[in-house]
C-alpha cells in the first residue's frame, strides 16, 4: 500500500524520465506530489451538445468517434490526426497536430469526453488540439468538464498528466496530519484536512473550491500564530549586548550627510535606536520601496554600534551587515566607506572572492563586516556579533539567516533584517507580533517616479529613436534579458543575442554584459565601467534585480517582460530613478503575450509603489499567492490572504484559546520549531 513518504517512483506509471521530470518541480514523494497544488482553474462546465457550440468559445463535448484518420502534411511537416465526433444533435471534428500515438489509442466506437476551443474551418465546426479522455463510469471527468485545475509545469511535463497522477493518490489526503481541534473546524465551519486537499485539487463548483482554500488558509495562519507564540515565550529568556544612544555623534553625523533625512527615515531611525538600547535582543524588519533610503537607516545603527567601543585594540561589539549577491556586498562596502569617512570606523568586506579592509592593524577586530553566506563559514572572521542586519532578507533561507546567531550562546545580537517587499502591518502585528515593524513609505525629495510603457513591436522604432537622444545626453541604460546564452532553448531573449542586435541598434555606444556566471572580477570589471559612464547600454539578466545602484542610469529596457513577476519587474525598475533626471522603464513582450501576463504588465505601468502591487498582485494571482514568489524569509503562504483580516484575526483567538487550553502545548510541538531560539 502507498504510502506518504514513498518515493514517487513507487506510484504506478512514473518511470525514471517522468522521475527527472517531476524532480525539477522538487516532488519526489507521493506527499509532495499531493501537495503540488493548481496554481489556476478553468471553468468549462459541463458537455453541451454540440448543434449548441458557439464559434469561438472554449466547450467541452461528449461524442462518439465515428472516423478516425492520420495523415503526413508535407507542405507544414506536421503529423496530423483528424477525427469526427458525433452525438446525438450533430457532428464536429476535432484535429491534433504531431500526436502520432493517437492513431494507437483512439479508434472507432470510442467514447469521448473533449474540450477546446470551437472554431469553423471550410464550412465545418471544428475543434482544435482539444484535451480529450475516454469515458469511464467509474473514474469520471479530470480533464474536459467541471472546473479543470492547471498547474506549474517543467519541460515535458503535461497538466493532463498531473492531474491523471494526483488523482491516483488522492485517497492519501486521508491519511495527512489534520492540525485543527475539532472544536476549531466546528466553530468556523472548515472542512477537515482531506476534504480541502481533495477538493481543492478535484472542486465539483467553487463554492467547493472557496471552502477548500478557506481551510487551508486557515490553517496557514493557524499554525504560524502557535509558532509566533512560542518565539515570543522564548525571546522573553535571551540576552542581547545593550547599545548606547551615542545622541551628540548621531546629530553630527546626520548633519554631515549630503541630504537630509525624511521624517519616516527618521522614525525608523528612532524605532531601532530605542530597540538596541536594551538587554534583550531587537527583532525588528525594516521595509521601505526600491530607493526609499533604508541603507542609511541601517547605517546609523551601525554608527552607534561603533561608537559603543572602547578605544582598545580588540573592539567589544561587532555588527554583521549581510547581502545576498557580491555585488551588492561590495556597494554597501563602498557606501558605507564613504558615510563612514570622517569617523575612524572599521569596516570590512568578506566574501568568497573579496577579503578587504579600510584599516591597517592586524590586531584590530571590525566593528563592521560586510559580507554574504561566506560570512556563516567557518573561517568568518566574525567573532562577538551585537547587531546582525541582513539585507533582502528574503533572499536568505530562515536557517541561513540565523546560522550566525546559533554559534554564540552568551548573548543574541540585536536582528536587523530590510527588505523592499511590503509586508501588510496588520499581517505583521497580529501574525508576528514580536517583531517591530518600521516603514519608509515616501521616496527621498527629489526623485520622480519612473514612467513606465509598454512596447509592442510597432513602437521599437520609436523608443530607440527616443533612448539615442538620453544616451547623447549623457544617460545609460540597462537591458534585462531572461536567459544568457540562447542555447538555454526556452524561447526568450538571450544576453548574447541581445547584445548582438544592440550593437547594430547603436553602433555608436559602448555596450558591455553583467550576468550570474561571469567570474567575479568580470563582474566587477563591468560594473565600474557602468558606473564611471564608460559603458552606455548593460545587457544583463536578473542579477541586477537587487541592489545595484546607478544614479546615472534612466533607461531600463525589459526583454521578454511577461516572464516575470510583478516582484522582479518592480525591482529592476528600482535600478533606475535613483538620481533626480526623469527615468523611463520599457516592458517589451512577445506577440504572443497571454492575457493574465498582460495584465501583470499593465498593472507595473499603472503602479509605481511596491504596496499598490502588491495589492494587485493578490487580485491578479488569487489569495494563494503573494508578491511575487515568497521565498523562504517571508511567511510561504500558498492560499491565505494578506489582507485577509478576519480570517487572521479568527487564527489570533483560536491559537491563543487551544494555548490557554493546554498550556504544554507549545513545549511538546517540534515543528513549531524556530531557528532563532532552538
Amino acid at each position: 500500500m502507498l504510502k506518504l513518504e514513498d518515493k514517487i517512483t513507487q506510484v504506478s506509471g512514473i518511470g525514471p524520465a517522468l522521475e527527472k521530470k517531476l524532480k525539477r518541480l522538487k516532488i519526489e514523494t507521493a506527499k509532495d506530489l499531493l501537495l503540488y497544488f493548481p496554481w489556476y482553474y478553468e471553468d468549462i462546465g459541463q458537455a453541451q451538445p454540440i448543434a449548441n457550440l458557439q464559434i469561438g468559445q472554449k466547450a467541452g463535448i461528449v461524442g462518439k468517434i465515428d472516423l478516425i484518420s492520420s495523415r503526413r502534411s508535407f507542405k507544414r511537416k506536421l503529423y496530423i490526426t483528424e477525427a469526427l465526433i458525433s452525438d446525438e444533435s450533430g457532428t464536429i471534428k476535432a484535429v491534433w497536430f504531431n500526436r502520432k500515438f493517437l492513431k494507437n489509442s483512439l479508434q472507432a466506437g470510442d467514447i469521448l469526453s473533449l474540450a477546446g476551443k470551437i472554431e469553423e474551418k471550410n464550412g465545418q465546426l471544428t475543434i482544435s488540439s482539444p484535451v480529450y479522455e475516454k469515458i469511464n463510469q467509474k473514474k469520471g471527468q479530470i480533464h474536459t468538464a467541471g472546473i479543470v485545475p492547471y498547474y506549474h509545469l517543467t519541460a515535458g511535463l503535461t497538466h493532463k498528466q498531473l492531474r491523471f497522477l494526483i488523482k491516483k493518490i488522492i485517497s492519501l489526503a486521508n491519511v495527512l496530519d489534520d492540525w485543527l481541534p475539532e472544536d476549531t473546524k466546528k466553530r468556523l465551519n472548515i472542512l477537515d484536512k482531506s476534504k480541502a486537499i481533495e477538493k481543492i485539487h478535484f472542486p465539483k463548483n467553487f463554492q467547493e473550491l472557496k471552502e477548500a482554500k478557506k481551510r487551508l488558509a486557515f490553517e496557514e495562519l493557524f499554525l504560524r500564530q502557535l509558532k509566533s507564540e512560542k518565539v515570543f515565550e522564548k525571546l522573553s529568556l535571551l540576552k542581547a549586548n545593550p547599545i548606547a544612544f551615542k545622541e551628540k555623534a548621531t546629530k553630527e553625523f546626520v548633519k554631515q550627510l549630503p541630504f537630509t533625512l525624511t521624517a519616516e527615515q527618521k522614525q525608523a531611525t528612532w524605532e531601532i535606536i530605542q530597540d538596541i538600547k536594551a538587554d534583550k535582543p531587537m527583532i525588528r524588519l525594516l521595509q521601505g520601496d526600491v530607493g526609499s533610503g533604508k541603507t542609511v537607516v541601517a547605517a546609523i545603527a551601525l554608527l552607534n554600534l561603533a561608537l559603543n567601543n572602547q578605544k582598545s585594540t580588540k573592539s567589544p561589539y561587532q555588527a554583521i551587515f549581510m547581502a545576498p549577491t557580491e555585488i551588492l556586498a561590495k556597494q554597501h562596502f563602498h557606501t558605507l566607506q564613504k558615510l563612514f569617512k570622517n569617523w575612524s570606523i572599521k569596516i570590512q568586506l568578506h566574501t568568497r572572492s573579496y577579503k578587504e579592509k579600510n584599516y591597517q592593524s592586524k590586531n584590530e577586530l571590525a566593528d563592521i563586516i560586510i559580507g554574504t553566506q561566506a560570512l556563516l563559514q567557518d573561517k568568518s572572521p566574525v567573532e562577538n556579533p551585537s547587531l546582525l542586519i541582513v539585507d533582502e532578507q528574503h533572499r536568505f533561507g530562515v536557517n541561513q539567516r540565523y546560522e550566525i546567531i546559533k554559534k554564540y550562546q552568551e548573548t543574541t545580537p540585536h536582528f536587523l533584517s530590510m527588505t523592499a517587499t511590503p509586508i501588510p502591518r496588520t499581517l505583521a502585528l497580529s501574525i508576528y507580533g514580536h517583531i517591530g515593524l518600521s516603514t519608509i513609505k515616501n521616496l527621498p525629495p527629489g526623485r520622480q517616479e519612473v514612467i513606465t510603457k509598454i512596447v509592442e513591436d510597432r513602437d521599437k522604432e520609436k523608443m530607440y529613436q527616443f533612448i539615442t537622444k538620453k544616451l547623447e545626453a549623457g544617460d545609460q541604460a540597462f537591458v534585462i534579458c531572461p536567459l544568457i546564452s540562447p542555447t538555454d532553448k526556452l524561447g526568450a531573449r538571450s544576453v548574447e543575442e541581445e547584445i548582438k542586435s544592440l550593437k547594430k541598434i547603436f553602433p555608436q555606444f559602448a555596450i558591455d554584459k553583467l550576468h550570474g556566471k561571469m567570474r567575479s572580477q568580470d563582474k566587477d570589471k563591468a560594473m565600474k565601467k557602468f558606473l564611471d559612464n564608460e559603458t552606455k547600454i548593460l545587457v544583463s539578466t536578473s542579477v541586477v534585480e537587487v541592489g545595484v545602484d546607478v544614479p546615472n542610469a534612466t533607461i531600463m529596457i525589459i526583454e521578454g517582460s511577461e516572464r516575470f513577476g510583478l516582484a522582479q519587474l518592480h525591482q529592476f525598475r528600482g535600478r533606475i530613478g535613483r538620481g533626480k533626471k526623469q527615468s523611463y522603464c520599457f516592458l517589451k513582450a512577445s506577440a504572443e503575450v497571454k492575457s493574465k501576463a498582460l495584465e501583470r504588465l499593465e498593472a507595473t505601468k499603472k503602479y509605481s509603489k511596491g504596496s499598490e502591487l502588491a495589492k494587485e498582485d493578490l487580485k491578479l494571482r488569487g489569495s494563494g499567492e503573494i508578491y511575487g514568489t515568497m521565498q523562504s524569509g517571508f511567511p510561504e503562504l500558498k492560499f491565505a490572504s494578506l489582507f485577509d483580516l478576519e480570517l487572521i484575526k479568527a487564527s489570533q483567538i483560536e491559537a491563543k484559546r487551544l494555548i490557554k487550553k493546554d498550556p504544554r502545548l507549545l513545549k511538546s510541538l517540534k515543528y513549531f520549531s524556530d531557528p532563532l531560539i532552538d
